[in-house]
């Protein structure tokens, strides 16, 4: 019988944010920032495909608006998600949502967006010079760090985020 062998150890390390990033806007620039600044020196490379890759790119992202329904007496009497795959997807969807008087009728209550319980979730997919493809994850709440071997990436990561005053 064969047995495993370990090839790699991929590592994840997670930062707590100690207050949530205020709105989408401000997540938004920061992933932007992250993309067009390379603060972790990543390098664009050649895939198996011969496709050229940006040295840090967005892997996969979502976000949820959160729109409750209140009746007279000011309480929740509903509430819907309405998850996106793009910020412009949630800002419209959300838009619709406050809108629909059909879907606030069938509630029984006025639409109100709750700001506060919006997700946002976008992974950054880095090549670091060593030739490992790691991943930088964000959300309101957390920055995580995924697949990455090397202590040294995750140092400058930390290094960096401790730079970043929305990321304390």
């Amino acid at each position: 019988m064969a047995d495993f062998v370990q090839k790699t150890v991929n590592k994840s390390a997670v930062r707590d944010l100690s207050v949530p990033i205020a709105d989408v806007t401000s997540f938004n620039t920061l992933i932007e920032m992250v993309i067009d600044d390379n603060p972790f020196g990543c390098i664009a490379y050649t895939d198996r495909e011969g496709v050229e890759v940006p040295a840090v790119v967005r892997n996969r992202e979502h976000y949820t608006a959160k729109v409750n329904f209140v009746d007279g007496a000011g309480k929740r009497v509903g509430t819907v998600s309405l998850q996106s795959p793009t910020i412009a997807a949630f800002e419209a969807n959300a838009a619709e949502a406050l809108a629909n008087t059909a879907l606030a009728t069938a509630m029984g209550g006025t639409a109100v967006r709750d700001f506060g319980r919006e997700s946002y979730y976008a992974q950054l997919k880095c090549h670091d010079p060593t030739g490992d493809d790691y991943y930088v994850t964000f959300t309101r709440k957390t920055v995580r760090i995924s697949s990455y071997q090397d202590d040294a990436i995750k140092n400058k990561i930390e290094a960096w985020a401790d730079l970043v005053p929305v990321l304390e």
